[in-house]
């Protein structure tokens, strides 16, 4: 299930069921031809609407879209974001990282980054072996490295803070 909010103002909810999509529970009938890699014919309750992707964010969820001479800006959230949303986290995404823990036991093999080097979320910042195996642990956000807390080759305990961030 998804939501989509149109221009920051109308919500819906978008669910895709074997029986086909639904918009707010209701069943969602159209036909829809794809003319180039971002233009589009849809044909709904029998009246006719051409569509162009202007823009795609994967990160940030959002859409841009150019039906009929209007530009509609659809910002989609999945139901982790809702999930995130309800439980009062939905901020969490944005959130700057403050530090990285050692997630387990293990030894550093490599280090990535350096203190000021500027991380986004994704960014692979050190290598910890464990069990026989590389994990290479990223940044769950963007931050600036302060202090990186290991060498390579320590011997690191579950929850030791391996590097700080500003």
């Amino acid at each position: 299930m998804l939501t989509a909010s149109v221009n920051n103002t109308e919500s819906v909810t978008i669910d895709f069921t074997p029986a086909g999509p639904t918009l707010n529970d209701e069943p969602f009938a159209w036909d829809l031809v794809r003319l180039s890699d971002r233009t589009f014919s849809i044909l709904h309750q029998n009246q006719s609407y051409n569509a162009e992707l202007l823009a795609l964010d994967r990160v940030a969820k959002t859409v841009s879209l150019k039906i009929n001479d209007h530009i509609h800006t659809v910002q989609l959230k999945d139901r982790f974001d809702l999930l995130l949303e309800k439980m009062g986290m939905s901020n969490a995404a944005n959130a700057k990282v403050d530090n990285l823990k050692a997630p387990m036991p293990g030894l550093i093999v490599g280090i990535s980054v350096q203190p000021g080097d500027a991380v986004q979320k994704g960014d692979s910042l050190l290598i910890l072996e464990a069990m026989k195996m590389e994990n290479n642990l990223k940044a769950s956000a963007e931050g600036t490295v302060k202090a990186i807390r290991a060498v390579k080759g320590d011997r690191v305990e579950k929850g030791q803070v391996l590097i700080e961030f500003v």
